[in-house]
């Protein structure tokens, strides 16, 4: 097998595991991403808590912590789901 062939199959199982934690996440009571903060953040993910990936409760963990490290756009649909969550909770 060569290096990029390698690599190539890696980032899919990647993307794809990525892809189930958040989707997974998504019918979680405790805190659901709106499909719009998948789409906007799913690099930001990748990017900064790689790691992390499968464990959701750790990438939410990482992807809150990392919050100034964000794209402007995943930031936003964040702090939005966030609020409407806490919103939900506190009633």
């Amino acid at each position: 097998m060569t290096a990029s062939f390698t690599r190539t199959v890696r980032q899919a199982g990647l993307v794809l595991a990525f892809a189930v934690s958040f989707s997974a996440l998504s019918s979680s009571s405790s805190f659901a991403f709106s499909a719009e903060a998948q789409q906007m953040c799913t690099g930001d993910a990748f990017r900064l808590c790689s790691s992390e990936i499968p464990n959701i409760p750790r990438i939410t963990a990482c992807m809150i912590k990392a919050r100034a490290q964000l794209s402007s756009g995943c930031r936003a649909v964040m702090d939005r789901d966030l609020k409407e969550a806490r919103k939900v909770a506190a009633q």
